[in-house]
Formats: C-alpha cells, sequence, structure tokens
C-alpha cells in the first residue's frame, strides 16, 4: 500500500496521505516523497491547483515520532531531519499553482506544518488542529513559525505554540488557522480551486510568489525574482489572449504561456 496517493482529474490533483491505521503520520521517507511530488507538479501542465488531504478520518497527526530514536536522536540528525522537512514545505508553498489542504480529524504538529504550507486550509467540523511541540521539547521550524505568525499573528502563534493545546475547528478558525469550514473539505476545495483553474496561472504564480514573500517579513521577497515573474506575464501569449477575450466578449482560454 501506498503511504501517499496521487489523483489527476480536470487539472485538479489530490494528493492524499495514507496511513490511516497510524493516523497519517509523515514518516521521513513521506517528507521526501511529498517534496518530490510537490516539485514535479511545477512542470506539469495537466495540474493547474493541488487538493492535499487525508485518507480515512485524519489529515495527519504529525511527523512519525516512532522512528526519531533512529533518525532524529540529537542535535545533527535533528537539523538533517528538518532539512528534509523544509524541502517538503517549501515545494508545497513555492509551487506557482494554489494548493488547498482539505483537513478532517486531527490536523497536529507536522501536519500543521503541511497545512500551513498551503495557500487556503478548508476544514470539517471535526477538524482539530494543534502544534505540540512543547509537549516534546522540539522548537518548531524557522519557516514554519513564520508562516504561522503571518495567519495567526503575534498573541495566537505564541498560545499554540506555548500551549500545545489543539483546537476544534470553529476556534482555529477564529484564530486564522482555518479558512472556511465545510460538511466535505475535499469537494468543497476542489470546487475552489475549479473555479480558481480557469484564470491566468501566470498572474496567479506572480501573485502567490510576492504574497508569500512579503509575508515571511523583511526580505523575504526577492524583489528580482519578483519582477521577473511580473515581466514574463507581460509579454505573455496568456496577457495577449485575456486582452483579446475582453474585446470579444468571452471567456478567456489560458495556457499559462
Amino acid at each position: 500500500m501506498k503511504d501517499i496517493i496521487v489523483a489527476k482529474r480536470d487539472g485538479i490533483a489530490r494528493v492524499a496521505l495514507n496511513r490511516p491505521s497510524a493516523r497519517n503520520a509523515v514518516t521521513l521517507a513521506m517528507w521526501c516523497e511529498l517534496a518530490d511530488i510537490f516539485s514535479h507538479f511545477a512542470s506539469d501542465r495537466d495540474v493547474r491547483a493541488v487538493v492535499l488531504t487525508g485518507e480515512d478520518k485524519n489529515f495527519s497527526v504529525g511527523a512519525d515520532i516512532s522512528e526519531f530514536d533512529s533518525i532524529r536522536d540529537d542535535k545533527r540528525q535533528s537539523a538533517e531531519y528538518e532539512v528534509a522537512v523544509d524541502s517538503c514545505s517549501g515545494a508545497i508553498a513555492t509551487l506557482g499553482k494554489p494548493v488547498v489542504a482539505a483537513i478532517s480529524g486531527y490536523c497536529l504538529g507536522g501536519g500543521c506544518h503541511l497545512a500551513l504550507a498551503c495557500d487556503f486550509r478548508f476544514g470539517d467540523r471535526t477538524a482539530t488542529i494543534g502544534i505540540p511541540a512543547a509537549k516534546l521539547s522540539i522548537v518548531y521550524g524557522v519557516r514554519s513559525v513564520q508562516r504561522l505568525l503571518a495567519l495567526t499573528g503575534i498573541a495566537n502563534a505564541k498560545r499554540i505554540l506555548y500551549s500545545a493545546d489543539r483546537y476544534p475547528a470553529e476556534q482555529a478558525m477564529s484564530m486564522g488557522l482555518i479558512d472556511e469550514i465545510h460538511d466535505d473539505a475535499p469537494l468543497a476545495a476542489e470546487r475552489f480551486l475549479k473555479r480558481l483553474a480557469d484564470n491566468a496561472p501566470l498572474s496567479i504564480a506572480g501573485a502567490k510568489y510576492m504574497l508569500n514573500g512579503l509575508s515571511m517579513g523583511a526580505g523575504g521577497l526577492d524583489l528580482a525574482g519578483a519582477q521577473q515573474l511580473v515581466d514574463i506575464a507581460s509579454d505573455s501569449e496568456d496577457f495577449r489572449e485575456g486582452r483579446r477575450a475582453f474585446a470579444e466578449k468571452r471567456a478567456p482560454r489560458f495556457r499559462g504561456e
């Protein structure tokens, strides 16, 4: 049985963590595989957007702590482990396409790390979110703390990290951890992304790059890289198609080029 399932339909990729017996705990191998999957989506023209979710009843309880004695036993191993984790979240966050985390049940620790890297987080009524790092004497990684701060503000970020509490869906939404609550979060995510997938990919990629960089604080945005994306869109066939469609009063047909 595969630990990660990938399916594609109508321009939407569905990536599902698939270790239900372990509540979708993420192994080191899975962190690495997720990084590869999302990196490959960048050049896959058949993928316009992505839903990240968990099979069965949970998104993910986080990193598989049962591995830690062998792979995260000291500061050297911990540093190597964090490189893998950051590579994974970085591949999600830098993908120039919309990504929604569809959350049911537990979304804890490393699971929250994955969700924070997504553009949006849709939950159902069973969603429970938290970061129990303070119960394990783990300091959460810098990138994830920056993303948490950008979403929740400093007071809520401190409450979440200091307390290691778990927050039900309604409270998580009030704190900025969840954007929308639905009866069927994956279905709602797919419907939302289908609307976005009709828009210009270059516009979305440029906006995502800038907003993510700006949200990471001073020096987080590479201005030269941002300007390059502006220039690419300005000189693109999609921009010409957008103008033609506007003049002809029809829906544009964007190709991402």
